[in-house]
């Protein structure tokens, strides 16, 4: 079988493209936060054995997607998720999600990062980390933050394939290395 990412690029592309598309009134922003949410579903590994069940219809698969969506689907992505569904790449949508991401990232100009750290951060830390990391990269970046408790202190930040890691782990393993060498 192909990869999940080359299976999932042409439903990306096709996707971006019916968004910039000045005719269909799609925004990318919105785009993005459904087809996030449907990857998020789509990768739920009962959802995936329901969908491969051959007594179970394509249709009753998008139902069950469409009943679990946090929020209406605006037609555009019941459309998207039919032709996903009728296809057979449902196992692909979170790569296709994340292909599609990386297209607008790349149109804006940014990237998504994530902030690992060992205490939950409060919107004006936040603010002010994002500024200083948008420098340390020399891009835009769009922060998500998750908890780590076992970095004892400080963050490691992951912006695609760079890693910052101030954490207070990090500090004790060259440590460690040092005393070892």
């Amino acid at each position: 079988m192909a990869e999940l990412a080359t299976i999932a690029r042409p439903y990306a592309e096709a996707l971006y493209q019916a968004c910039t598309d000045a005719k269909s009134g799609a925004d990318l922003a919105g785009a993005t936060a459904w087809v996030d949410e449907l990857a998020a579903i789509a990768a739920n590994p009962d959802l995936l054995q329901l969908a491969d069940n051959p007594k179970v219809s394509a249709a009753q698969v998008f139902d069950v997607i469409t009943g679990v969506a946090r929020t209406a689907l605006p037609e555009q992505a019941r459309n998207f998720l039919r032709t996903v569904l009728d296809n057979g790449r449902l196992p692909a949508l979170p790569e296709i999600a994340t292909q599609f991401r990386a297209l607008v990232n790349a149109q804006n100009g940014s990237s998504d990062a994530v902030v690992y750290s060992a205490f939950p951060i409060d919107a004006q830390a936040l603010a002010d980390l994002q500024q200083t990391l948008q420098k340390r990269f020399g891009r835009k970046l769009n922060l998500t933050v998750q908890v780590d408790e076992s970095l004892i202190g400080g963050i490691r930040v992951v912006a695609g394939d760079e890693v910052l890691d101030t954490s207070v782990q990090a500090r004790l393993q060259q440590m460690k290395a040092a005393l070892t060498a």
